[in-house]
C-alpha cells in the first residue's frame, strides 16, 4: 500500500523524528499541525513551519539539519533566490521582492532563503510588517537593525546620532529620514564585515511609512555589499505606488493542478473522493494554503462523499480567513480571548501577553489549545501559524472583546519606556470620547514628528481628534492631522480630515488655514493655475489674522502663477501680483527674505522688470548669505529664488543658492531635497561650461530618483542635451516635456523648453528654428525665461535677417541690463549689440561683450562671443584676425562639450582656410559619470567613507567604483589619481 512519511520534532528531547502511514491513513491530533509536511521527498508548501506553527525561517534556534528542503512547483522561484543569494556572497548586493496573494507559499520561499543562507554561511535578520503597526514610525526598520545596532558605533557621528532619534533612544531634532537611511545602509555594510547578511523582510505591505521608504532606499544603494535582501509582499490593488514598486520582482503563480492534487493528499486525513477532489482543487484555486486548510474545516464525512465549499464571491484569502476564524470559534472562551489579545498586540513580547492576562485573570493554561490547534505558539515570542489567522481573530471579535483586551494590554505597558504603544492601547479601549485617551496620542504625535515620523504624527492626530469629547479641540486636533498629512504626502487623508475639521466650530484664523492647505493640496497635485486662484484667496482671508503666514500664501500664489504662465485658466500673473501688492499685509521689521521676494516680485508685473530690481537683488542677497543657508524656510523658496537670479542674470547668485542648496541637503541627509538642488546646480554647470560635471550631477539625481521613487526633473537633461547638440534627444525630451505640462497647464515649463530649443538651433545654425523657439518666452514675458531668451532671439533674428524683431529685443535686452548690472548681462547685452550693429562700429561691441563675460562665471557665453565675433571678422575679410578668435572658440566649445557650437566654429574655421585640431581623447572618457564624480572627490583627497556620505552610498560601493576607475586610468593608487588632469 502506498504510504507517506511525516517529519516532526519532538517536544520532550527535541529530536526529529519520521513516522510512515499509509496514503489515506487519518492522523492523531497529536500530528495535526504536521498536515502541511511530508516527507520522502520532502515537501513544504505556504505558510509552513515547525510542528508549533512558528515559521522555521524566524527560529535561529531550531535552524534545521535535515537535507535541503524542496518547495512544491516552486523550482523557478527557488533557483531565483539562490541566484540572489549567491550574487551576494560574491559580493554583488540584489534585492527581490516576492508579491503573491495570501497563503501563496511566500513565507515558505523565505524559509528556504533562510535555510540556505544560513548554511551558506550568512547572517540572517528579520523583519515583519504588522497592519496595527502602520502608524509607529521606524518600527518595521527598527525590528530589523535592532539586533545589529552593537555596530552603530562605527558608523559616522551624524549617521549615529540620526539612527538614535529615529528609534527613539535620544532626544533631538527630527533626522532627515534619507539620512536615516544612509545610516541604515552603512550598518548593514558594517555588519557584512564578518560575512555576507541576508535580510528578510514579510508582510512587508504592512511596514509603517517611514520603515518602508527607508528600505526601498537602502535596497537600491546598496552596491558592493555582500547583502541580500528578500522582500515578501501580499498582492493588493493599493500596493501599486507601494516605496518597494521597482524592484525586481518575483511573482507567484498559482500551483498547477498536478501539484495542487499532490498537496491535497498529503493534507486530507480520510479517504477522499475524486469528485470532491477535483471540487477542492477547483475551489482553492491552485493557493497552497487554501488547499491545506479548507478541508479543516469540513467534516470528514463531506470530504469522503460529498464536500461542499459555497460558491459566493469571496477570495481565496477570505475564505481561508474564515476557516481560521471558525476554528478559532471552537476554542474556550478564555483561549479565544488570549488570541485575540495576542492578536491586538503586535511586538509578539510574551511577558507583555503574560502580563496582559494577568489583568484580565487569565490563567496560562488558556493557550494550551490555541498551541494545540496549531493557530498559534507562545515562547519568548508570540507566533501565529499565519497573518490571517491574526486578521481572523481580530475582525471576528466582538468590539467590547477588543477594548478589554486593548484596556490590558495598555495596563501591562509601561508608559515610561514605550508611552506610544502604552497610548494606542489606551485608546483603543474606549467606546466613546476620551480626552485623557486623545491627549495621550497627541503627545504621541509630537514624539512622532520629532523623529521624523510625519505620517506616523497623522495617524496619533486622526485617533486622538476622533476621541476628543470637546467640539472645537476635536476640530484643533483634525485640522492638524490634516498639515500632518500633507506632510507625509498623504493628500487624499489630509482633505478628508479637513472635512472632519470643518465640523468646527473653529475661529477665523483656524477656518483660513483650512482654505490655505486646501489651496496648497490643490497646487501640489496639480500644478495647474486652479491653485493660484485658491492660494490668493486664502491669501487674503489671512490678512488680517497672520501677517507672516498670509505674506507666505502671497508668495505661493504667485508661485503658482508662474507655474501657470501663458497657461493659466483663472487669475493670471499679472492680476496676482496687483492684488498682492494691493491686499499683503506689511512686511516686518526687519524683512525675511520670504518678504523681500514678496515685495520685489510683486514690483516685477506691476511697475516693471527696472523697479524690481534692487528688492530682488536684496531677498538673494539675504538667502545667499551663510547664515541663511541652513534655515528650513529659506530652503521653501530655493526654486522662486534661482529663478529670480535667472530673471537678473546674476550668475553668481544663482551659483551661491544653488551649490548652497547642494552642500545643505548632502549635510543634512535631505534625500527628498536633493534631486531639485542638483538639477539647479546642473543648470549652473552647463552655463560655466562644465558640461561634463553636469551629466555628473544628473546621473546622481538619476541614481537618487530611482531610490526615491520620485521622478526625475526634466529642464537640466533638457538644457544639457541642447548645449551639447544632440538634437534627436533634445527633441524628444521636448515632445515630452510639451505634452506633460500642456496637459498639466504648466506655462513656465513651456518657456523652459523653448529656450532649450533656441539654445540648439542657434548652435545648429537653423535660424529660423531658433527664432520661432525664443519668440514666445519674449512675447509672455515669461517668468524667468525671457531674459534667457532675449539673446538667443536677438542672435537668431540678426542672423535671419529679421533686423525689426532683432531691434526690439535688443532693446528689452539693453534696459533689463542696465538695470541688472551684472557682467554677465552687460556682456550678453553687448553681444547682441554688435550683432545687429553695421559697419565698423560692431567691433567695439564684441570687445566690450568677451571683456565683461570673461568676468563672470557664464563660460559658455563667453565662447559664443569668441564664435560670432571671429564669424564677423571673417566676413569682413580679416581671416587672421577671424582665425584667432575662431580657434579660441573652438577650443572653448570642445573642451566644454558643446558640440554643436563647437561644430559651428569648426566650419568657420576651415572657410578661413584653418583645420581645426581635433580633441585628443582622454583616458577619463571611459568613465562613466558616476564613476567621473567619485574621481574627483577621491582627487581633492576625500576618503571612501567621506565620498559615500555625500553620494548616499556605502564606503565599500565607493571602493568597487574605485577599482573600476584604477583599471580604466590604468593607475594603482589615489595619488596617481590627484596626479591626473579630470574634466
Amino acid at each position: 500500500m502506498a504510504s507517506f512519511r511525516i517529519r516532526f520534532r519532538s517536544k520532550r528531547c527535541g529530536r526529529l523524528a519520521d513516522i510512515r502511514l499509509p496514503r489515506g491513513a487519518p492522523t492523531s491530533r497529536r500530528y495535526k499541525s504536521l498536515r502541511r509536511v511530508r516527507c520522502g521527498p520532502v515537501i513544504r508548501t505556504g505558510c509552513s513551519g515547525d510542528f508549533t506553527g512558528r515559521p522555521q525561517w524566524a527560529r535561529p534556534d531550531l535552524a534545521r539539519r535535515e537535507p535541503p528542503v524542496q518547495l512544491l512547483g516552486r523550482r523557478a522561484e527557488r533557483e531565483a533566490v539562490d541566484r540572489l543569494l549567491a550574487q551576494a556572497r560574491a559580493g554583488h548586493s540584489g534585492a527581490l521582492v516576492v508579491r503573491g496573494e495570501a497563503g501563496m507559499g511566500k513565507s515558505a520561499l523565505m524559509e528556504h532563503a533562510r535555510e540556505t543562507a544560513a548554511a551558506a554561511g550568512f547572517r540572517v535578520e528579520v523583519s515583519t510588517g504588522v497592519e496595527s503597526e502602520t502608524q509607529f514610525a521606524f518600527a518595521g526598520v527598527h525590528q530589523l537593525c535592532a539586533p545589529m545596532l552593537d555596530r552603530a558605533r562605527e558608523l559616522p557621528e551624524p549617521q549615529q546620532d540620526a539612527l538614535a532619534v529615529a528609534f527613539g533612544q535620544r532626544h533631538g531634532a527630527a533626522p532627515e529620514n534619507f539620512l536615516v537611511g544612509l545610516a541604515i545602509l552603512n550598518l548593514l555594510a558594517e555588519v557584512t564585515e564578518d560575512g555576507p547578511l541576508l535580510c528578510l523582510v514579510d508582510d512587508a505591505q504592512w511596514l509603517d511609512q517611514a520603515s518602508a521608504q527607508l528600505l526601498a532606499f537602502v535596497a537600491r544603494r546598496l552596491g558592493a555589499e555582500p547583502v541580500a535582501l528578500v522582500f515578501a509582499v501580499r498582492d493588493s490593488p493599493t500596493n501599486d505606488d507601494h516605496p518597494l514598486t521597482g524592484l525586481p520582482e518575483l511573482c507567484l503563480s498559482r500551483l498547477g493542478e498536478v501539484d495542487a492534487r499532490e498537496l491535497l493528499q498529503a493534507a486530507v486525513r480520510a479517504p477522499l473522493d475524486d469528485r470532491v477532489r477535483d471540487r477542492i482543487v477547483a475551489e482553492a484555486r491552485g493557493n497552497p494554503l487554501a488547499l491545506l486548510e479548507l478541508p479543516q474545516a469540513a467534516p470528514v464525512a463531506q470530504l469522503a462523499g460529498g464536500f461542499q465549499i459555497p460558491e459566493d464571491a469571496l477570495s481565496v484569502p477570505r475564505r481561508v480567513e474564515d476557516s481560521f476564524r471558525r476554528r478559532s470559534a471552537s476554542l474556550p472562551a478564555d483561549t479565544r480571548l488570549l488570541l485575540l489579545m495576542a492578536a491586538a498586540e503586535p511586538t509578539g513580547e510574551a511577558a507583555l501577553l503574560w502580563r496582559a492576562a494577568t489583568h484580565l485573570g487569565m490563567p496560562h493554561e488558556a493557550a494550551a489549545p490555541a498551541e494545540t490547534s496549531g493557530l498559534l505558539e507562545i515562547r519568548a515570542r508570540v507566533r501565529f501559524r499565519h497573518p490571517l489567522v491574526r486578521s481572523a481573530v481580530y475582525r471576528a471579535a466582538s468590539p467590547p472583546d477588543k477594548r478589554r483586551v486593548h484596556g490590558a494590554l495598555a495596563k501591562a505597558t509601561d508608559p515610561r519606556t514605550d508611552p506610544d504603544r502604552h497610548a494606542w492601547h489606551y485608546a483603543q479601549s474606549f467606546s466613546g470620547p476620551d480626552e485623557e485617551a486623545a491627549a495621550g496620542l497627541e503627545h504621541s504625535a509630537g514624539r512622532a514628528r520629532a523623529r521624523g515620523g510625519a505620517a506616523a504624527a497623522a495617524a496619533f492626530l486622526r485617533h486622538a481628534a476622533e476621541l476628543t469629547p470637546d467640539a472645537a479641540v476635536r476640530a484643533t486636533r483634525a485640522l492638524e492631522a490634516a498639515y500632518a498629512s500633507h506632510s507625509a504626502g498623504a493628500s487624499d487623508a489630509a482633505l478628508e480630515l479637513l472635512a472632519s475639521a470643518e465640523a468646527g466650530p473653529l475661529d477665523a484664523l483656524q477656518c483660513a488655514r483650512i482654505e490655505l492647505l486646501r489651496a496648497q493640496i490643490a497646487f501640489h497635485t496639480t500644478r495647474g493655475s486652479e491653485g493660484a486662484t485658491m492660494l490668493l484667496d486664502a491669501a487674503r482671508t489671512l490678512g488680517p489674522l497672520d501677517a507672516a503666514l498670509a505674506r507666505e500664501a502671497y508668495v505661493q500664489a504667485l508661485e503658482a502663477s508662474f507655474h501657470a504662465g501663458r497657461l493659466s485658466r483663472g487669475r493670471g500673473l499679472r492680476e496676482v501680483a496687483e492684488a498682492a501688492a494691493q491686499e499683503a499685509p506689511p512686511p516686518p521689521t526687519p524683512p525675511r527674505p520670504v518678504d523681500l521676494l514678496l515685495d520685489g516680485l510683486t514690483t516685477r508685473f506691476t511697475h516693471g522688470y527696472e523697479a524690481s530690481v534692487p528688492t530682488l537683488r536684496l531677498a538673494l542677497e539675504a538667502l545667499c548669505h551663510d547664515d541663511a543657508a541652513p534655515d528650513e524656510d529659506n530652503g521653501r523658496w530655493l526654486w522662486l529664488a534661482c529663478h529670480v537670479s535667472v530673471m537678473l542674470w546674476d550668475d553668481e547668485s544663482f551659483f551661491a543658492l544653488a551649490s548652497g542648496a547642494v552642500r545643505n541637503a548632502r549635510e543634512t541627509g535631505a534625500l527628498s531635497a536633493l534631486p531639485a538642488a542638483l538639477n539647479a546646480m546642473s543648470v549652473v554647470l552647463v552655463l560655466t561650461g562644465e558640461l561634463s560635471r553636469a551629466a555628473e550631477l544628473l546621473s546622481e539625481d538619476d541614481e537618487i530618483s530611482r531610490a526615491t521613487g520620485a521622478p526625475p526633473l526634466p529642464n537640466a537633461r533638457f538644457i544639457l542635451a541642447a548645449w551639447r547638440g544632440r538634437q534627436s534627444e533634445a527633441t524628444a525630451l521636448n515632445v515630452a516635456v510639451v505634452a506633460d505640462a500642456t496637459r498639466r497647464g504648466e506655462g513656465t515649463t513651456l518657456g523652459s523648453s523653448e529656450v532649450s530649443m533656441a539654445y540648439l538651433h542657434n548652435g545648429l545654425g537653423d535660424y529660423p528654428a531658433a527664432l520661432a523657439s525664443a519668440t514666445p518666452s519674449w512675447e509672455h514675458d515669461d517668468f524667468p525665461h525671457s531674459s534667457s531668451a532675449l539673446p538667443e532671439l536677438v542672435e537668431a533674428a540678426s542672423r535671419a535677417g529679421d533686423l525689426e524683431r532683432a531691434a526690439g529685443a535688443l532693446e528689452e535686452l539693453s534696459s533689463r541690463a542696465r538695470a541688472s548690472g551684472t557682467e554677465f548681462a552687460l556682456g550678453l547685452a553687448a553681444r547682441s549689440r554688435a550683432l545687429t550693429t553695421v559697419g565698423p562700429d560692431a567691433e567695439v561691441h564684441y570687445c566690450e561683450a568677451i571683456e565683461r563675460l570673461a568676468r563672470c562665471r557664464m563660460a559658455t557665453h563667453l565662447a559664443r562671443a569668441h564664435l560670432v565675433y571671429g564669424e564677423w571678422l571673417r566676413r569682413q575679410g580679416r581671416r587672421q584676425d577671424a582665425r584667432e578668435q575662431l580657434r579660441t572658440a573652438h577650443d572653448l566649445l570642445s573642451a566644454m562639450g558643446a558640440e554643436a557650437f563647437a561644430a559651428r566654429a569648426a566650419r568657420e574655421l576651415r572657410a578661413t582656410g584653418e583645420h581645426p585640431r581635433k580633441r585628443t581623447a582622454r583616458p577619463s572618457d571611459d568613465l562613466t559619470a558616476q564613476e567621473l564624480r567619485i574621481a574627483r572627490l577621491v582627487a581633492t583627497g576625500a576618503t571612501s567613507r567621506e565620498v559615500a556620505a555625500q553620494l548616499f552610498l556605502s564606503p565599500r560601493t565607493i571602493e568597487a567604483h574605485l577599482r573600476n576607475i584604477f583599471r580604466k586610468l590604468d593607475i594603482t593608487s589615489r595619488r596617481q589619481l590627484r596626479e591626473l588632469p579630470l574634466p
